[in-house]
């Protein structure tokens, strides 16, 4: 190395219990005299000149702050760095170390992660010339990226090793078992004619190059290829696949959760199309598909090193996603609105007037919603959205806000492809001491109770409150027909008949049909209604025998809309016994404190605060101002000992889907009646303003919650709703 330019490059920066810690690769001179590039570990006020030796590049290299939240490291003379970022003495095969070595990172922190949950991590690495990866003209027939990729792994094991938690020895045995030559292997093409792969000697152009038929190169493309279920298995070494022609042959894994581009970019291959190749959903060992709701998206991550800049690969895969949705909707007007079926707060349907979708329309420009020269969703709308604040629809359409904001959604706009995140802003958040109080242990030891539920209640009961209820509520809506008188447009544009405007509505005149359906369409009404509230034809009969002639008569006049009403109104009925009768058993075992650290992924710390100084960790990442707000006034709160932001995996079963509560609170004794509480933070109270599934949760995790009191003697978990911390004070009672 000529040693004559700084060579910086800036890995990462960690979070320490002390100041951030700066991971940078630099040169450092030896005694021997030669340099050579290594990892070192900065911190603020450190000269890189001499940390390198006293190599004169580095004069005037003196860190002066290191910002963890946005990744960036500046130096004295104004040198600024960001994480993922390498300066001065830069090669093609610098650039290719690097993208490998960030590659194995990915790999072994995705892979701490789902160890325990079973899920075996794959890294899959694009290369544009196979002799690179498989060079035949080595006694030992590993090509540049084979060597770099053994090298850096190698030196990544040990140092992860070294800091890896004592505790997780599972996954520590596991790493510290497997070969560095084994763990990584190559697939690339192989001959149409005979299946095998090429010899080199005989095609030695473009794609063939380093193409080999030895028994080991064709016993690794049976493996990738065909043998999925060996290649999952923790017993088979391979984890990092290097590959040609991957795209080509239609190979895909779906546990592949980390892709490196160790190429250039290729205009005939789109990125959507090699993204798309780690796009599944993983399988752990059984074979099953790790879907739950509450993780799937925590889980299936998809990491991608790119050979180019960050922001250029998320533009570039943006304008392709872009011009893959080009049919959706892409102007919120008046038109788009008019006609839309949404459902209101009964559930029943309802079609947007011309009215109402005036209202829609003027709401949305009013607010800044949609830019005023193309009428396309703006930024602002989804600014608002994500943090919780959007300004409420008029006092008419309120109640049906979630349908209607549902349809602006569907309208197509370049800002919502914004959901790319720079993995560089992601660290781990390590617990602080805090954890370890005995207060928030002692609400720990309350609340980390596994259940099950069940629902037990008498048809009859339901029946007899599914007759009641419709006898006083079902009122079917007589069929209306509508008569419209148009006239077309002297003038026309093509714009204009694009967006079917050609005619100009005169009139419009609506009547309804009072008289008896009389159609050739046989209705099994039994069956429709039971199909959907999901009860036996038995019981709908005897709900329906059991109401009165005239509402049963309501069928002939709108049978649609009187299956519509009659499942709302069972489906209503239902849901209030499930709840009245719901139960919790607690089952044997604990959440282990595992929860908080084994399968905690990293966070994006751009949305992290200061330090806290209450919190089990030092940084809360929140995703609302509502949660941003309600994390402010808990920690300078002279009342709260502890709380803790409670993991993903913490989780209470209901019938409409697991629950993972928001928050965990420890209160000073003595301050407030009830020292142990579980909140669940929410915008607003309005029953309108939840979700009927939020709804229930809730109402099922305070059934749980009082099951696990039953076996508390003193301070009893309280669980409910807060807005922000003036109602939580009001709930808890400050004495």
């Amino acid at each position: 190395m000529a040693g004559s330019n700084a060579y910086l490059y800036l890995e990462s920066i960690e979070i320490s219990k002390q100041a951030p810690v700066a991971r940078i690769e630099m040169e450092i001179k030896q005694k021997s005299g030669n340099i050579v590039r290594k990892l070192m570990r900065l911190t603020k006020g450190q000269d890189l000149y001499a940390s390198s030796n006293q190599l004169d590049q580095y004069k005037g290299f003196v860190v002066s702050q290191i910002d963890y939240n946005h990744d960036q490291v500046e130096f004295s003379n104004g040198h600024t760095l960001t994480a993922g970022e390498a300066t001065g003495d830069i090669t093609e095969e610098t650039i290719r170390r690097i993208q490998i070595r960030e590659t194995i990172n990915a790999h072994l922190e995705k892979e701490k992660q789902l160890f325990t949950q079973g899920i075996k991590v794959l890294s899959l690495f694009f290369i544009d010339e196979v002799a690179k990866y498989r060079d035949y003209s080595r006694e030992d027939e590993k090509g540049e990226y084979a060597r770099i990729f053994e090298e850096e792994y190698q030196r990544i094991k040990n140092e992860y090793l070294s800091e890896l938690a004592i505790d997780n020895e599972a996954y520590r045995n596991y790493l510290e078992k497997l070969d560095t030559q084994k763990v990584h292997n190559g697939y690339f093409a192989i001959d149409r004619k005979n299946k095998k792969l090429i010899d080199p000697k005989v095609k030695m152009r473009g794609e063939d190059i380093g193409l080999a038929n030895d028994e080991t190169a064709t016993a690794a493309y049976d493996l990738i290829l065909k043998d999925k279920e060996r290649l999952l298995s923790f017993e088979e070494p391979t984890r990092f696949i290097f590959s040609h022609s991957a795209l080509r042959e239609g190979w895909d894994n779906p546990n592949v959760f980390v892709m490196c581009m160790l190429k250039h970019s290729d205009n005939t291959i789109s990125r959507r199309q090699e993204v798309g190749r780690g796009l599944r959903l993983c399988v752990n060992q059984f074979g099953d598909r790790m879907d739950h709701p509450s993780t799937v998206h925590e889980i299936n991550v998809l990491t991608v090193v790119a050979s180019e800049s960050y922001k250029e690969f998320v533009k570039n895969l943006q304008v392709e996603m872009s011009a893959s949705l080009s049919t959706r909707p892409k102007e919120a007007n008046e038109a788009y609105f008019t006609g839309k079926i949404i459902l209101d707060s009964n559930g029943s349907e309802v079609e947007v007037t011309p009215t109402m979708a005036k209202k829609i329309y003027k709401y949305l420009l009013k607010n800044d919603y949609i830019n005023d020269e193309n009428d396309q969703i703006s930024e602002q709308y989804h600014l608002d959205k994500n943090n919780g604040v959007l300004v409420d629809l008029p006092a008419d359409l309120i109640e049906m806000s979630e349908e209607i904001f549902h349809l602006v959604d569907s309208v197509f706009t370049e800002s919502q492809l914004n959901i790319i995140d720079d993995s560089r802003n992601a660290k781990t958040n390590p617990l602080n001491e805090n954890f370890d109080k005995k207060e928030f242990q002692a609400l720990w030891s309350r609340i980390n109770k596994k259940a099950v539920y069940k629902v037990n209640f008498d048809s009859n009961e339901l029946i007899e409150k599914c007759i009641k209820t419709m006898d006083s509520e079902l009122r079917v809506t007589p069929l209306q027909y509508t008569v419209q008188t148009g006239v077309q447009n002297k003038e026309l544009t093509d714009s204009e008949l694009k967006r079917g405007e050609g005619f100009k509505v005169k009139e419009t005149e609506t009547e309804s049909y009072n008289a008896s359906i009389r159609s050739q369409v046989r209705y099994d009404l039994l069956a429709k209604i039971g199909d959907n509230t999901k009860l036996t034809r038995k019981t709908v009969a005897e709900i329906l025998t059991g109401i009165q002639s005239a509402v049963f008569g309501q069928f002939k006049e709108n049978p649609e809309h009187f299956i519509a009403e009659s499942t709302r109104l069972i489906m209503e009925q239902k849901a209030t016994m499930v709840i009245e009768h719901l139960s919790y058993d607690e089952i044997e075992g604990e959440y282990d404190v595992d929860i908080f650290t084994a399968n905690q992924s990293k966070q994006d710390f751009t949305k992290a605060g200061e330090k806290l100084k209450r919190h089990i960790y030092d940084y809360v990442v929140t995703d609302s101002n509502v949660e941003r707000n309600f994390v402010t006034e808990l920690d300078t709160s002279q009342s709260v000992v502890v709380y803790a932001k409670l993991p993903r995996g913490f989780l209470i079963p209901t019938p409409v889907g697991d629950y993972n509560p928001d928050w965990a609170i420890s209160f000073v004794e003595g301050s407030v009646k009830h020292i142990y509480f579980i909140a669940e933070t929410k915008g607003s109270m309005s029953s309108m303003a939840l979700r009927e599934i939020e709804k229930t949760k809730i109402k099922c995790a305070r059934k749980f919650f009082d099951e696990i009191n039953l076996n508390i003697e003193s301070d009893k978990v309280k669980y409910n709703v807060a807005t922000d911390y003036s109602t939580l004070m009001d709930v808890v009672g400050i004495k």
